[in-house]
């Protein structure tokens, strides 16, 4: 991973590239090698979280994604929902004046979404997935069969316009031309306290209570911003000569579906309709 981390936040071939990099190599990892034994206690907690702004004006279609998970509380899971009200008061409990400043700062849901979920999860350690997200099967077991955290990588077709199928973007043969990965912050999977979580937290913390009246959600809590802490991250691990400590989720759609056809998508509950991507 051969990058200055001081121009990384401008630098967005950079963090494509390394994105790219720590996927190939973790293509080379033999399947298994990384299993904990099946007597050592999981430290990612069985703890799932979701988030929708208003609780008291939950939508008949969003309801039923978040119930596509429940059959997970026979699997030991406890279930976490929070909504703008509780999670400025979590937050308020939990951390400083600081963190409680920013997340007030957070203009959209979606934002102060992106912005809960790290301190969450950084604090309690646990499984974090939109509410949009449809649970399919049982692959989701393979997330918490060691402890690193476990994030989602995604890429951008720049010449086709759109985002690439997840199963072709790990070819060790597709040209980076015109590509761009980053990593999604759907789902997030940790213990708690993790380094990542830490950097990510901290860094849109900053920028929220920066001088930027309306700083962009993509790049201070959205992906953008989890790229750089993972990046970076994972460049300083490399520097220790030390083992990463985190997973690219390669079947993450095998796990769960995002559903597109949503009454709120049309609206201004839509973070895409308010920013124009």
């Amino acid at each position: 991973m051969d990058f200055d981390p001081r121009t990384l936040e401008k630098d967005e071939p950079a963090r494509s590239a390394a994105i790219r990099n720590l996927m190939l190599r973790q293509v080379e990892i033999p399947a298994g090698s990384d299993e904990r034994p099946a007597s050592s206690a999981p430290l990612i907690p069985r703890r799932l979280l979701r988030y929708w702004h208003d609780l008291t004006d939950l939508p008949e279609d969003v309801n039923a994604c978040l119930q596509s998970w429940d059959r997970l509380a026979d699997e030991g899971f406890d279930f976490h929902l929070f909504d703008d009200a509780s999670a400025a008061c979590y937050i308020a409990d939990t951390y400083s004046e600081r963190e409680r400043q920013a997340f007030a700062r957070c203009s959209h849901p979606a934002m102060r979404c992106d912005y809960f979920r790290m301190c969450f999860i950084l604090a309690e350690g646990g499984f974090y997935v939109d509410a949009d997200d449809v649970l399919l099967g049982d692959e989701w077991r393979q997330i918490f069969r060691n402890d690193k955290l476990k994030i989602q990588p995604l890429c951008y077709d720049i010449t086709a316009g759109g985002m690439m199928p997840a199963a072709d973007i790990w070819r060790p043969e597709l040209p980076e031309g015109s590509r761009n990965f980053y990593v999604n912050n759907d789902p997030i999977a940790s213990p708690s306290g993790h380094p990542i979580l830490h950097r990510a937290l901290d860094r849109a913390t900053s920028k929220l209570l920066g001088a930027e009246d309306d700083p962009e959600i993509q790049a201070t809590t959205g992906p953008g911003n989890f790229t750089i802490a993972l990046v970076i991250h994972a460049w300083e691990l490399e520097q220790a000569g030390l083992p990463f400590d985190f997973e690219l989720l390669r079947n993450w759609n095998a796990i769960a579906e995002m559903r597109w056809d949503l009454s709120y998508r049309g609206d201004s509950r839509n973070w895409r309709n308010v920013y124009g991507c």
